[in-house]
């Protein structure tokens, strides 16, 4: 395989999949990137076998099917140390690939193309093709509640839905929920189908559509996922377990609601936050008519409070919460106000925004 192409066009691709790349490998050829050249592209494959990410560059000189597996890792690591304005030369087959740049050279030790692993994927039960930057919002105002190696192994992930009448994106860690759901007709679609998307899988998605526009393709099967964009493909498999009741956990008898400005309250936040305990971040919301107290203090009896005019005629509540969940919250929404809606100081919080109802973030309490 012979490649001559500008650095930027061979380093891009490769930072969309290095992700798939683990450090320690259970063989050796799942270090490497498979690297393909046809019909007027260059495709850069790599997998564990858990996920697998495709990137593609256009490059109107590939007319023929040529591939080589070279190590992906010291290719990245060379693609970032040559300079910035470098055309690279690569000359690779089953066994070496030497690769120049300028005034360097580097000989890398390839392996045969024709036994890169791949991951099966069957049919899908549900598809759908939808905006790229739809998919991309409903992963970014979700995924951030995703449990990190809970023992509940059906937390640790995604859950994706697709429905009769939308889309639907649900994350939760037990302490915090997080949804998103987009209205849209799914066509010959008789029941809502649902997959868990294991958590490296979501970042590694996300890190492949930062820069998607267009439509992409998502389907659904029984063990794998599959997205398939204008310049890639990731497919992952799924996490088998059943996903808690979403449902269950949304409040509906929220009968004390108040309308805040986002943006001062997460600066509020945000500076009370300085003096919340390290461990627990708790931080203790007092409501009264048009004024909401936040109150931090920590173990060497530091306090801080803040205050702030707010839209609420209901009870006074004192209530606690972990702060970071806040600031979480505050930070993928996008509107001038935020909602909070609860029903006394030992229930949940529901938090939206008043000019956008596809999102909802529920936060349980916590003593302080």
């Amino acid at each position: 395989m012979k490649l001559l192409i500008q650095r930027n066009d061979l380093l891009g691709p490769l930072q969309k999949v290095i992700g798939a790349i683990e450090k320690r490998q259970t063989m050796p050829m799942l270090g490497n990137v498979l690297v393909e050249t046809s019909n007027g592209k260059v495709s850069f494959t790599a997998t564990d076998m858990e996920i697998m990410l495709r990137a593609d560059v256009e490059y109107p000189e590939a007319t023929q099917p040529e591939a080589a597996a070279i190590p992906a890792r010291k290719l990245l690591d060379i693609c970032k140390a040559v300079p910035e304005s470098s055309t690279i030369s690569l000359v690779a087959d089953n066994e070496t690939g030497v690769l120049r740049a300028d005034n360097s050279r580097f000989t890398l030790v390839c392996l045969p193309a024709d036994e890169y692993p791949t991951i099966e994927h069957a049919a899908s039960s549900a598809a759908v093709v939808l905006p790229a930057d739809v998919l991309r919002e409903l992963l970014e105002k979700t995924s951030f509640a995703m449990a990190n190696q809970d023992v509940r192994y059906y937390l640790n992930g995604l859950m994706l839905e697709i429905y009769p009448r939308g889309i639907r994106a649900v994350a939760t860690d037990g302490h915090r929920l997080a949804l998103c759901q987009i209205e849209m007709e799914i066509g010959e679609l008789e029941k809502a189908e649902q997959v868990i998307v294991p958590r490296k899988g979501v970042l590694e998605l996300q890190r492949l559509l930062a820069e998607e526009s267009g439509d992409v393709s998502l389907l659904l099967g029984a063990k794998h996922v599959r997205v398939v964009t204008p310049n890639g493909e990731f497919v992952s498999k799924l996490i088998d377990g059943k996903f808690p009741d979403y449902q269950r956990v949304i409040p509906e008898d929220a009968s004390n609601r108040l309308t805040i400005s986002r943006k001062g309250f997460r600066e509020s936040l945000q500076r009370a936050a300085i003096l919340s305990n390290e461990k627990y971040r708790g931080i203790r919301l007092v409501m009264t008519p048009n004024l909401l107290t936040l109150e931090a203090h920590n173990s060497e009896q530091e306090e801080a409070e803040e205050t702030l005019s707010i839209d609420y005629d209901g009870a006074e509540l004192s209530i606690g919460f972990n702060v970071q969940y806040l600031l979480d919250v505050t930070n993928v929404m996008k509107g001038s106000e935020i909602s909070l809606a609860l029903k006394d100081s030992n229930s949940s919080v529901l938090l939206t925004d008043p000019d956008d109802p596809s999102a909802q973030y529920v936060i349980m309490p916590m003593r302080l």
